[in-house]
C-alpha cells in the first residue's frame, strides 16, 4: 500500500477547491499490463460508481457535488490542479489521483492515447462547474460526505485516516 502525496489548494481565482480536504496523489500505484481494468476492478470492488474511461477536459473545472478518483491508465499529462493558480503536475500510467469536491482540474497537454479511468464515491456523480461558485454551493462542497472507502485500498486505505483528519 502506497502512501500519498498530500496537496492543499487554496481558492484559486473563481474555482473554489475544498476548504479542508487535500488531494491526494498515488504516484505509481498500479504496475499491471491492464492497468485501466485493473483501475476499473480496484475502484468498483471500493465501492466507488460511475467509472468512466476517458481523458481530463482541457478546460478548467470542477465538480460541486461530487469526489472525483483519476487512474491513470496509458501515457501520461500535464494537468493544471487546483485552478489557474494552482499546480502543475506531471502524472503518468499507474498515477492515481483522488480530488475532493470543489478541486479545479484540466489537461495542459498528453501524450498520444493517454487514458484515465475515473470514478465518484457511491450516490455522488459529476456535476461539471466552469464558472464561480455561489454561497450555497460552497456548503455543499463543504459537506459533500467522505468516501466509505479509499479507491484503490478500500476502507482500511489512507484516504480514510488523511480525510477524516483534515
Amino acid at each position: 500500500m502506497r502512501e500519498p502525496e498530500i496537496i492543499r489548494f487554496p481558492p484559486s481565482e473563481w474555482v473554489p477547491n475544498h476548504p479542508r480536504l487535500p488531494v491526494l496523489v498515488y504516484r505509481q500505484a498500479l504496475a499491471e499490463n491492464d492497468m485501466a481494468a485493473e483501475f476499473e476492478r480496484r475502484f468498483a470492488g471500493t465501492g466507488w460508481r460511475g467509472v468512466w474511461r476517458n481523458g481530463v477536459f482541457s478546460y478548467q473545472h470542477y465538480h460541486i457535488g461530487a469526489h472525483e478518483v483519476l487512474g491513470i491508465a496509458k501515457g501520461n499529462a500535464k494537468l493544471l490542479i487546483g485552478g489557474p493558480q494552482g499546480a502543475v503536475m506531471e502524472v503518468g500510467a499507474g498515477d492515481c489521483l483522488v480530488l475532493p469536491a470543489g478541486t479545479g482540474h484540466m489537461t495542459l497537454g498528453a501524450s498520444d492515447g493517454f487514458l484515465v479511468v475515473g470514478g465518484y464515491p457511491p450516490g455522488q456523480s459529476a456535476d461539471i462547474q466552469t464558472k464561480a461558485v455561489s454561497r450555497s454551493d460552497l456548503q455543499t462542497i463543504a459537506d459533500v460526505p467522505l468516501p466509505p472507502a479509499d479507491p484503490l485500498y478500500g476502507a482500511n486505505g489512507p484516504l480514510m485516516r488523511l480525510w477524516k483528519n483534515a
